[in-house]
């Protein structure tokens, strides 16, 4: 598969886990310093760490994140697994971070609302359709608004799957694990996900769809 334009970290091995944007209690009351705390340092960084492992020595420890993504296919089945896992968490997780912001959740204006009133009718519908394929998610994964080379679409993917893998340039994911979530709203993942649309930064996801549509790369934190 060939590989297509995306921001995500896109650095060669050592891969290394991205700082946050803001501090850890920042996104209060939506989501708790201490889950943050747990999320970004311990799960994220375990995902980093299980990346660089899986490709130490290896023929592919000096592609970035994205082409690993985009050619699984290419690797023995015992590495391809780990790659997919820990590729999936570090590049779900760095988006995770970046479309998120203190203050936030406005609603999107500009090129990317009239793209979203054009396919879900209204911001309101891309919510409902976003937050009912998160949870209609069976067990831990994610929920997606993603550019599919034609236009908009939501969609979802199980465990630590990225859009990437399928050929679809993430705009905006929430992550549904029970980590992102428990220690607030326990097992109410309904709630969380109403919840979490305070915390989007929509300015963010202007920027990944205009560079999504433009074919460029954007490194841009």
């Amino acid at each position: 598969m060939r590989a297509h334009p995306c921001w995500v970290t896109l650095t060669a091995v050592p891969h290394v886990l991205p700082p946050l944007p803001y501090p850890y209690d920042a996104l209060e009351p939506t989501i708790d310093q201490l889950t943050m705390r747990i999320h970004h340092d311990r799960h994220h960084a375990g995902y980093v760490e299980g990346l660089n492992a899986a490709l130490d020595g290896s023929e592919w420890a000096d592609r970035g994140l994205e082409d690993l993504l985009a050619d699984l296919s290419g690797m023995p089945e015992a590495k391809r697994v780990a790659v997919r896992t820990n590729g999936g968490g570090h590049a779900n997780h760095s988006v995770f971070w970046e479309i998120m912001a203190p203050n936030a959740g406005t609603d999107p204006t500009g090129p990317l609302r009239d793209a979203i009133d054009a396919t879900f009718e209204s911001v309101r519908g891309l919510k409902r359709q976003v937050s009912a394929a998160g949870n209609g998610r069976v067990g831990s994964g994610w929920a997606w608004l993603v550019y599919d080379g034609a236009g908009l679409a939501v969609t979802s993917t199980a465990n630590e799957d990225s859009p990437l893998m399928s050929g679809q340039l993430p705009l905006l994911g929430v992550d549904v694990w029970e980590h992102a979530f428990y220690l607030r709203h326990q097992n109410r993942r309904s709630d969380y996900l109403e919840a979490w649309w305070c915390a989007v930064d929509w300015g963010r996801v202007a920027q990944r769809y205009a560079t999504a549509r433009a074919g460029g790369q954007d490194g841009k934190r």
